[in-house]
């Protein structure tokens, strides 16, 4: 069939609003600001805002390494940010830190765009130096010491008087060990995710650092005899006189009960206080001493990994069986007999 010219499109034929499109026009049109700003905010929430806050920090030291330098941080070279991780190193900044360092300026790559430094041409620099640093340094955690049984009763007796202060920390010390909760799960906590039973409470988790997409799990928390944890979030809850909102609310400095959540920083200044008040180096503790103390006395009490995954919800049963270890270490110790 031969081409007939008649039959070829005229441009003067074609719908007009095809010719209203120019290169200026987008490619999806009249988006509204609070749309792309919905948009933007589903992104940003893909990381838990721990790691945002981290990842930006990380990022304005990057940018105030690169601009020292005159060098261009955005996008960056492989071999600088192999020098920049180096440099870190040297002046003391841990393995895991400088592990974040990277991811962070991956992250901000990533969202600018750009391939990020570790994934471009000359990225065995970068392995290189991570490598080296690891290898110069080591990777041994910094564990900070576990609220045990032992020590939650001393810091909770430490927490003496009645003061809306006194009564919430208390509360919050209790819920925070008995249910393996990370400070972040702590502070959102809303009383409608709280349920009252006759052997004690179950607690929603809504979502949480392994949890990203909001699947939810339910925990529950005995009524309990030594430290009483039902009973002390329901003598918080009746001193403050609140039914609904936030669980744990900040205090002002006058000790005046607000309507927002404490912070997960509020949580650890209030871990290390009651510490120190029982006696215990408060250098020595942290937000996460009290997740990892139900870990630490549930092992003690013979508990198996499996009914201690149910609590703390960690996805490999490695780090859990890390608790039950560290404690039979010397249990039917293999020189037992002999030493």
């Amino acid at each position: 069939m031969t081409d007939d010219p008649n039959d070829r499109d005229d441009p003067n034929d074609r719908d007009d609003t095809a010719l209203t499109r120019t290169a200026s026009t987008p490619l999806i049109p009249l988006l509204l600001d609070d749309e792309i700003e919905a948009a933007r905010a589903y992104v940003a929430a893909a990381r838990a805002p721990a790691t945002r806050r981290a990842y930006e920090s990380d990022w304005r030291i990057f940018l105030a390494w690169c601009a020292a330098r005159n060098i261009d941080p955005l996008p960056a070279a492989p071999g600088a940010v192999a020098i920049f991780l180096s440099a870190e190193a040297h002046a003391g900044a841990r393995p895991s830190t400088i592990g974040r360092r990277l991811a962070a300026i991956g992250y901000m790559h990533a969202q600018a765009g750009y391939d990020p430094p570790q994934q471009q041409q000359g990225a065995v620099a970068i392995r290189n130096a991570v490598a080296g640093i690891r290898r110069t340094h080591g990777i041994k955690k910094v564990q900070k010491r576990a609220a045990d049984g032992d020590m939650l009763r001393d810091m909770l007796r430490a927490c003496e008087g009645d003061s809306l202060r006194a009564v919430r920390d208390r509360a919050l010390l209790a819920i925070g060990m008995a249910a393996a909760l990370r400070r972040s799960e702590l502070v959102a906590l809303d009383i409608d995710d709280v349920a009252i039973t006759p052997d004690g409470l179950l607690i929603t988790i809504r979502t949480s650092k392994t949890d990203q997409e909001g699947k939810g799990a339910t925990i529950a928390v005995p009524e309990g005899r030594r430290i009483r944890p039902k009973a002390l979030l329901l003598a918080w809850i009746a001193c403050a006189g609140f039914d609904a909102g936030p669980v744990f609310r900040k205090l002002t400095p006058q000790g005046r009960i607000t309507t927002k959540p404490m912070s997960d920083r509020g949580v650890a200044l209030v871990v290390k206080a009651r510490a120190a008040a029982a006696g215990y180096d408060p250098a020595q503790v942290a937000g996460h001493s009290l997740r990892a103390g139900f870990l630490t006395e549930a092992a003690r009490q013979g508990a198996t990994v499996f009914k201690m995954k149910e609590v703390s919800r960690h996805k490999s049963l490695e780090i859990l069986s890390d608790y039950v270890r560290n404690h039979e270490l010397f249990r039917d110790h293999a020189g037992e007999r002999f030493l």
